[in-house]
């Protein structure tokens, strides 16, 4: 079976140590190691814990044997684009989002900086974690199966107060939203 371990924990930042201890209950970094290069059996358990240590879901550490893996091949740097020491796998975009829900939201109309057919992948952020939303792009939940979508400028602990993305728009004021999700993904199709 082919696995994504490396590639996830080298894009995180992480060592084989940091994500050895990482892991609940912690284990060593030979033995992530061992995991990553397939010497030692990837077990459902195995997969849970170290998706768990990484951030992400399971199913992203596991890798198609019909498919071959999208490559990071060049940057683009003001000089132009430049082919990368050693090519690299490419995240899948789920992989970079994180664990948790995540919503989507398709762009039918041209609105702010947004263009018809972008898709905006948004992740649900823990009430603990929403003062980081401050000045982002957010979709809330509005009564009636509605909802509304624009830069978060305020919040408390029962209100949320947006923005919208077109211009002369007037503020929105959701009161006691069930949840709130960060833009964190734009995908746009050239």
């Amino acid at each position: 079976m082919i696995n994504r371990i490396r590639t996830i924990r080298k894009e995180k930042g992480m060592t084989l140590a940091d994500l050895a201890a990482a892991c609940s209950p912690p284990t060593t970094p030979q033995t992530v190691g061992r995991l990553e290069t397939g010497m030692r059996t990837l077990s459902i358990d195995w997969l849970n814990r170290i998706a768990g240590a990484l951030g992400v879901a399971p199913e992203l550490l596991l890798a198609s044997e019909q498919r071959d893996a999208a490559m990071v091949v060049a940057r683009l740097t003001s000089e132009g684009a430049e082919p990368l020491p050693s090519p690299r796998e490419a995240l899948e975009p789920l992989a970079m989002l994180g664990d948790g829900t995540v919503q989507v939201l398709d762009v039918e109309s041209a609105v702010g900086e947004y263009r018809v057919g972008d898709r905006l992948w948004l992740r649900d952020l823990p009430a603990e974690e929403r003062a980081r939303a401050i000045n982002r792009d957010v979709l809330v939940p509005r009564s009636g199966g509605r909802f509304a979508f624009g830069r978060l400028i305020d919040f408390s602990a029962d209100t949320v107060a947006l923005l919208p993305p077109g211009a002369g728009q007037r503020q929105i004021v959701v009161r006691e939203p069930a949840w709130i999700a960060l833009a964190a993904l734009l995908v746009r199709a050239l």
